[in-house]
């Protein structure tokens, strides 16, 4: 499968916003909204070698701290030969680019990660949507 294809399967988002945490379900509105902007600043990226590896203690590290964004899925996918449960990525406004880090329920964050150009676009429009949505209570 495709990763741009796989975001079409998540079963939730998370934002984590300086330690808060805010869960938004498929089919909500909040949800919907991050989707739409997430595909806005995706559409013209291109998936590259990656640049690190993920190592989950300092990945749950950094969760505490900035803002974030993960893509909760039911089960199991493959893509590039990685599997992941979650997809989950540092969100900063003037970023052009970004690692994506895989979750696997037996290894945490740790692994190799996935990493986007996003092509003439930076992340502010997604940095600013979820900054208000993390604003409202968790659906």
């Amino acid at each position: 499968m495709n990763i741009f294809d796989i975001f079409n399967q998540a079963e939730s988002v998370k934002i984590y916003n300086g330690g808060n945490i805010s869960e938004f379900n498929s089919g909500s509105e909040q949800f919907n909204d991050i989707i739409a902007v997430w595909k806005d600043t995706c559409a013209n990226a291109r998936d590259m070698p990656a640049y690190g590896v993920s190592l989950n203690s300092q990945t749950l590290k950094a969760l505490k701290r900035g803002l974030w964004l993960e893509f909760c899925f039911g089960e199991v996918n493959i893509c590039n030969d990685l599997p992941f449960e979650k997809l989950l990525i540092e969100v900063k406004a003037e970023w052009t680019g970004f690692n994506l880090i895989r979750y696997e329920s037996d290894r945490g964050y740790d692994g190799r990660c996935f990493y986007f150009n996003l092509v003439n676009r930076d992340m502010s429009a997604l940095y600013n949507i979820l900054n208000s949505e993390s604003s409202h209570i968790s659906a």
